[in-house]
């Protein structure tokens, strides 16, 4: 199920929240999180009903490993490695098995058929945050939770699609808080807040955007500097508002339940280096990649050369893990050359002027989504051929007509180069100069000028709502 659909916040999420309350309020605490458990199962389940066994499967078997490892056994570093073996198992079976048989046809010259297999929904989040369940648990930093609280922990609906990952200390606490279990007015209305921010970002700026990013990347056969240019430009804010607009709305449906998730998207493009840039996008990724994979490594503790090596090999895991293919790999390793460049500059003392520094990260980040972006090398090496200006200077005729903000806005469809390029500088002000909405919420007041305000984003975001479009993290 879809945050950006009428079913889920007219129907799903109200029945969901009222019955939740009314259990509590009835002082029936376990059937109040059996009945969130069976929620976001169906939630789940709304997208592909098949995929419902593998998620079930993945909770059993890393609640059995966690209660384990969370005892007096021997051989717990065996049970630990057993444990994250099938979680990679299982996540690489289904992600990366066509990936590696097509490369396999390439290199040996064989003809081995592709399992054509889809990829289960929310598997990447979910495994990557069981994961981190089993080690917290062989480090003894889990308590002991019953089977219902680990389900619910692994499924609960508003992060379990595409995040935040979370630990397991973040969330399980605060369902067992007691004021935690009534209603909560003052997070109603942040939440309310939140997830009108969300869908107006994700609706009215991200799909809006998402035409003329496919006309460019997958259907124009050359593309112009002035083409390459503006599509790249916005692919960098359809991502933004598309992944910044489902945090906001993953967050503002958990605060109707009064749970806060953690921050996972901190104005990204004001960064003044990749190292900051990792700080601020898909924050709880960042840690995961850190905490199991960068320190285990040896993190910055065995001398500078591993310290570079440690970092190519987290970045280029983190770009496997975004998707299947070479593109995804090339992605990682850029941004793990780009950090490990920032790393050595930091040791010169040498610092950028603010300005130069943003200048270059904000390009870097914006080319290198390029590569991210394509679906094939073909893809991406046409539109990097073009912002370098081999195929010519000017926009190609009709390119700025398939571009849909104002058409959603019923006003009128933008015709002209000029209008998209206006569109591109107001979003371009607004990530750079704008308050982000976590800021937003924390500073809302309700005066008549924040109540229209927010009411005004909302009826323009409901206007939008004329066909259903997926989350981009939805593929990874």
């Amino acid at each position: 199920m879809l945050f950006n659909t009428y079913i889920y916040f007219a129907l799903f999420l109200p029945v969901t929240v009222i019955g939740y309350f009314l259990l509590n309020k009835l002082k029936l605490t376990i059937a109040s999180r059996s009945w969130l458990v069976l929620c976001s199962l169906f939630f789940y389940s709304w997208w592909e009903i098949s995929f419902l066994p593998l998620i079930l499967f993945s909770i059993l078997f890393n609640y059995t490993i966690g209660t384990a490892l969370g005892g007096k056994m021997l051989n717990r570093k065996t049970i630990l490695a057993f444990g994250i073996a099938v979680n990679v198992g299982l996540l690489g079976f289904y992600k990366y098995t066509d990936f590696l048989l097509n490369n396999i046809n390439i290199i040996i010259a064989t003809d081995i058929k592709p399992l054509n297999l889809i990829l289960p929904l929310a598997i990447s989040f979910f495994t990557f945050q069981q994961i981190t369940f089993l080690v917290d648990s062989y480090k003894g930093e889990t308590k002991e939770y019953n089977f219902l609280d680990y389900a619910l922990f692994v499924s609960f609906f508003p992060q379990l699609i595409a995040g935040p990952i979370v630990h397991h200390r973040e969330m399980m606490p605060q369902f067992k808080r007691i004021r935690n279990k009534i209603v909560n007015y003052r997070n109603m209305t942040a939440g309310i807040y939140l997830f009108i921010i969300g869908l107006f970002k994700k609706v009215i700026i991200a799909d809006s955007l998402s035409p003329y990013v496919a006309q460019a990347f997958d259907r124009m056969q050359t593309v112009s500097f002035v083409d390459g240019w503006t599509a790249s430009l916005a692919y960098t804010f359809q991502i933004y508002f598309d992944f910044s607009g489902y945090m906001d709305m993953a967050m503002g449906s958990a605060l109707f339940l009064n749970i806060k998730l953690p921050i996972n998207f901190d104005s990204p493009y004001k960064s003044l280096s990749v190292r900051e840039f990792w700080r601020r996008w898909h924050i709880t990724l960042g840690r995961f990649l850190r905490e199991h994979i960068y320190i285990p490594l040896g993190g910055n503790r065995k001398g500078e050369v591993l310290v570079y090596a440690n970092l190519m090999v987290t970045f280029l895991i983190g770009g496997l893990w975004h998707g299947a293919g070479w593109t995804f790999i090339a992605w990682g390793f850029l941004h793990g050359m780009a950090v490990a460049i920032n790393f050595a500059w930091e040791k010169t003392g040498i610092r950028l002027n603010r300005i130069l520094a943003w200048f270059l990260t904000f390009n870097f980040i914006n080319i290198t989504w390029v590569v991210f972006r394509a679906n094939s090398w073909e893809s991406a090496i046409k539109v990097l051929k073009g912002m370098s200006g081999l195929n010519g200077i000017s926009a190609k005729t009709g390119l700025s007509d398939v571009i849909s903000f104002f058409e959603i806005l019923q006003i009128k469809a933008i015709s002209n180069s000029s209008e998209i390029y206006g569109f591109l500088l107001i979003l371009m002000f607004a990530v750079i100069f704008h308050k982000n909405s976590i800021a937003m919420k924390d500073d809302f007041t309700s005066s008549g000028m924040n109540i229209a305000f927010i009411v005004t984003l909302g009826l323009l975001a409901f206007i939008g709502l004329d066909k259903v479009s997926e989350f981009l993290y939805f593929n990874f």
